[in-house]
């Protein structure tokens, strides 16, 4: 399209005029993983909202969820309804009205460990999700009534699930946590349909397992931790299952387990259909500082098409591996860090970041067309003290010592890093604590929030803040875009009561924004272009020759025309283009064919 030795796109063309383009929803328009998508990136290809329309975002309606407590989901939208959770509820939302459809308490059937849940997975019409007394259970996706459940873990020995399942292939994979309670971390896979356990993979390995020569003093072993509290990714063209395991414990107290201390802050990558070991990579060996790896990896590829994993930790540090070698290609500060971290003494080291601090339970994101990486980290250090010497107690707490807060505020920092090279691009630093998801969008927008309640959109190059708008409630959550009906939707987690160091305000609540949607009457005067709608038409019209990033053809890169042809002139192209360009409308151009080319020139010219 728009230039000369430019292949006949016949299909394409034939596609389109069959009815093809217009049909089905808009393509990346639900947000179906608690990362979006099974490879973590978070990335939108939504470009409805932009940089230039951004700053007119504002909200469109919220739904309270709970009067108090920890607000941590990540939401889902699947097929028209939004799911998200409280410790103990599970809640299906209309998400462009914030109307509930259906709400399902979960009694429990043991106290909880800690009353926390980051989320659901979807399959089949099917939600699932684990509960704080170390259950996952099965729910109907169009009614909430329970399918099935199964046992995880014994709350009673400190054992609990908190982060969101994935779901893939027939399978619900799960992580168990914590830690610090002295569990020996485990990753289990159930069957979706019947709820029967597949596999399960101990995250501590014992008795001759692979690994367990890292653990020189084998008593704490049976109880060293790796527990997994936050999300997991999954390559399902390769069927592997990336895993972030938590720290060793007991925490501050190194010379009661000497060694590496495998697989603890670990991406640990497992074949996600049997549980069997692959690769790992170890973020923080002999860990002092409970630095745990909590977010889930995230994998890409570079420029020129190497296969890597992106991980954040605790330890303050973006840390990009290559999935060819296992090795680190490049290692990028995203908060204040130690050059050297102290270990923990008896009389008290301080150290950055604290156990609060760096990476926490939202992990980086991609934007692959500007291959940078964005993350959201704490800005928090602590004074760490070791007892050694210790022993486990069921369901006590292992730390080995203590740790206290400085009298500092924790700040925020986002960070925006060439995907390439590890090298950072921009920084901005937030006053509060930001431990909620970060989401790049294809209309050249980051989405993120901070604990004092602000939700932020930049502008992805530059860093720049577009708008500021304040939530009510700390934003520790998801942030997600969607759409629906021709419109795209943003969604935030508002309100989430936690860790004071974070700050956190609020009452629960999930609150939705989005641009301000156009008149009826302006619409039906034809004076309104739909971008999604023209994404959607040029995916059947022009993406068979030109690619769905609009660059396949050499010399005729699409994401740029509009700096070549204004509306007017795109507009007289699509009507009458020249050879050896197909004439994709048919004479005569009826109201409807106006209206497709209004949408698709749009497209064109939000393309960032």
């Amino acid at each position: 399209m728009f230039g000369r030795n430019v292949a006949l796109c016949c299909l394409s063309a034939a596609l389109f005029l069959c009815g093809e383009a217009a049909a089905g929803d808009v393509p990346g328009g639900d947000w179906e993983n608690y990362n979006g998508t099974l490879d973590g990136q978070r990335y939108s290809p939504l470009s409805q909202i932009n940089t230039m329309n951004a700053a007119t975002v504002a909200e469109v309606c919220r739904v309270p969820v709970t009067k108090r407590g920890s607000f941590e989901t990540g939401m889902l939208v699947v097929d028209g309804t939004m799911y998200a959770t409280t410790a103990t509820d599970t809640i299906a939302i209309d998400p462009t009205s914030c109307a509930v459809k259906w709400r399902q308490e979960y009694r429990r059937a043991h106290d909880p460990v800690i009353p926390i849940n980051r989320g659901v997975a979807y399959l089949n019409g099917r939600v699932f999700r684990g509960t704080d007394d170390a259950r996952l259970i099965a729910l109907d996706a169009r009614t909430g009534n329970e399918i099935w459940s199964d046992t995880v873990g014994d709350p009673q020995m400190g054992e609990f699930v908190t982060g969101a399942p994935v779901a893939w292939n027939g399978l619900v994979i799960i992580g168990l946590a914590a830690g610090d309670f002295g569990v020996r971390g485990r990753i289990v896979a159930y069957d979706a349909l019947t709820g029967r356990e597949a596999w399960r993979f101990n995250t501590i390995p014992m008795e001759g397992e692979k690994g367990a020569e890292t653990w020189k003093d084998g008593k704490w072993a049976a109880h060293g931790g790796g527990g997994s509290w936050s999300a997991l990714t999954i390559d399902p063209t390769t069927g592997e299952l990336f895993i972030p395991v938590g720290n060793p414990v007991p925490d501050f107290a190194r010379s009661d387990r000497p060694g590496a201390n495998l697989f603890t802050n670990s991406v640990l990558v497992l074949d996600a259909v049997s549980g069997k070991l692959k690769w790992w990579y170890q973020l923080t060996p002999d860990d002092g500082l409970d630095h745990d790896l909590a977010a889930a990896p995230m994998l890409y590829r570079s420029s020129d098409g190497e296969a890597r994993v992106a991980a954040a930790g605790k330890d303050g540090y973006l840390h990009i591996i290559s999935r060819a070698t296992h090795g680190l290609l490049s290692k990028t500060p995203v908060t204040t860090v130690d050059a050297k971290a102290a270990m923990p003494t008896p009389e008290g080291v301080k150290a950055c970041p604290g156990p609060a601090g760096g990476v926490e339970w939202n992990g980086p994101a991609l934007d692959p067309e500007r291959k940078t990486i964005f993350v959201g980290a704490v800005d928090y250090c602590a004074l760490f003290k070791s007892a050694p010497g210790g022993k486990w107690t069921p369901g006590g707490l292992a730390y080995g010592g203590t740790w206290s807060p400085l009298p500092d505020p924790a700040t925020g920092w986002i960070t925006a890093v060439n995907a390439d090279d590890g090298k950072v691009r921009w920084k901005f630093h937030a006053d509060a604590a930001v431990v909620g998801a970060v989401t790049p969008t294809a209309g050249g927008i980051l989405l993120a929030g901070d604990n004092a309640g602000t939700f932020y959109i930049f502008n992805s190059g530059t860093g720049e803040v577009i708008k500021k708008i304040a939530t009510g409630g700390s934003l520790s959550g998801g942030v997600i875009t969607y759409a629906q009906a021709g419109r795209q939707y943003i969604a935030v987690a508002s309100g989430s009561i936690s860790k004071t160091v974070f700050g956190a305000v609020g009452r629960p609540a999930i609150v939705v924004m989005a641009a301000p949607a156009v008149p009826a009457e302006v619409a039906s005067a034809g004076a309104a272009a739909d971008a999604v709608h023209g994404r959607t038409l040029f995916m059947g019209a022009c993406g068979g020759c030109h690619g769905s990033d609009g660059k396949n053809i050499g010399g005729f890169d699409l994401t740029t025309v509009k700096t070549r042809m204004n509306a007017e002139q795109l507009t007289a192209w699509l009507k009458n283009p020249a050879p050896p360009m197909p004439k994709v409308f048919a004479d005569p151009i009826d109201a409807d064919d106006e209206a497709d080319i209004r949408d698709l020139v749009a497209f064109l010219q939000s393309w960032r």
